[in-house]
């Protein structure tokens, strides 16, 4: 039986992100990235400061990633770009879906080898498969990797870093692959965990230190936590229907923050939940796996 863990959960900024996304933890400065996908904004905050800084982008921004030598990595509408946080210079690499206006970037996470990898979204409201995930490299050659999904996302691995996972949130799927760590190849799909109704539509994960996935279910208002077979172990209730990305921080990473999103509400739904598209954190006994660094 899978237990309901009614955990403390505090809102820390009310930020009203429109779709808040992409949460990571930088631990050279201890500090929080993300993203509001739909305003084309990145935010960091330092939790013991109260001002977050902003910085407006030309264009939709889906993922971000930490860089080795500093600043981020992102998957935006116009394709992959390099950021440059002190002077906000933006470096064109490689649009993949240039011919495929209807899509665009979603979910993305650098992984355990340090390479981004970033997944796009047929961004109509009739979805189809037209999604794919894409692995940039350190030398910033991009690779298609994967497709056959409608909403890319729940990009994670495990602590060895010889499992990826990626989701569907449309397919209320999550899959897993095997990883080559030394290529950043991946195995065949095989299906990880299929959601039902009431768990929520699987959005963005991050994986504890035993090896568990955490998922946020969209819709669903909780943040379900999976053994590394696929089993729902527990999950905690949150106070908005629409948490969208987990993000394990802090100096022992065991501070789990979750942005959210408030797209499409009517005033009356807002009215109902004032705190959507905030930032939320739960402080939990398990950590959670350290984030790689883009090594280009």
């Amino acid at each position: 039986m899978d237990q309901c863990i009614k955990w403390p959960v505090e809102c820390v900024l009310e930020v009203a992100n429109t779709l808040g996304e992409s949460p990571t933890w930088d631990a050279r400065e201890q500090a929080l990235y993300w993203v509001d996908i739909l305003a084309a904004k990145i935010f960091r905050w330092r939790p013991e400061e109260s001002a977050v800084r902003e910085w407006q982008l030309p264009a939709a921004v889906g993922c971000i990633g930490l860089r080795e030598q500093g600043g981020l990595v992102l998957a935006m509408r116009s394709g992959f770009h390099l950021f440059d946080t002190d002077s906000g210079a933006l470096t064109f690499l490689h649009h993949p879906e240039v011919a495929i206006p209807t899509n665009r970037f979603n979910d993305g996470k650098v992984s355990p080898d340090g390479r981004f990898w970033a997944g796009t979204m047929d961004d109509r409201p009739e979805k189809e498969l037209r999604g794919k995930l894409y692995r940039l490299d350190a030398d910033y050659r991009c690779t298609e990797m994967a497709g056959g999904v409608k909403v890319s996302n729940g990009l994670a691995w495990s602590p060895d870093g010889r499992t990826m996972y990626h989701s569907c949130s449309r397919l209320a799927t999550v899959f897993r692959h095997d990883y080559n760590l030394e290529t950043g190849a991946l195995g065949e799909r095989q299906v990880f965990v299929e959601m039902q109704a009431d768990w929520g539509r699987p959005d963005g994960a991050a994986v504890d230190e035993e090896g568990c996935y955490w998922s946020c279910g969209v819709g669903g208002g909780r943040i379900n936590r999976f053994s590394p077979q696929g089993k729902l172990i527990s999950y905690i209730p949150v106070p908005v229907s629409h948490p969208t990305m987990p993000c394990f921080a802090g100096p022992d990473l065991k501070t789990l923050y979750f942005t959210s999103s408030r797209e499409g509400f009517s005033p009356q739904m807002l009215a109902e939940a004032p705190r959507a598209g905030s930032l939320f954190k739960i402080e939990l006994e398990v950590a959670g796996t350290p984030l790689g660094l883009y090594r280009g």
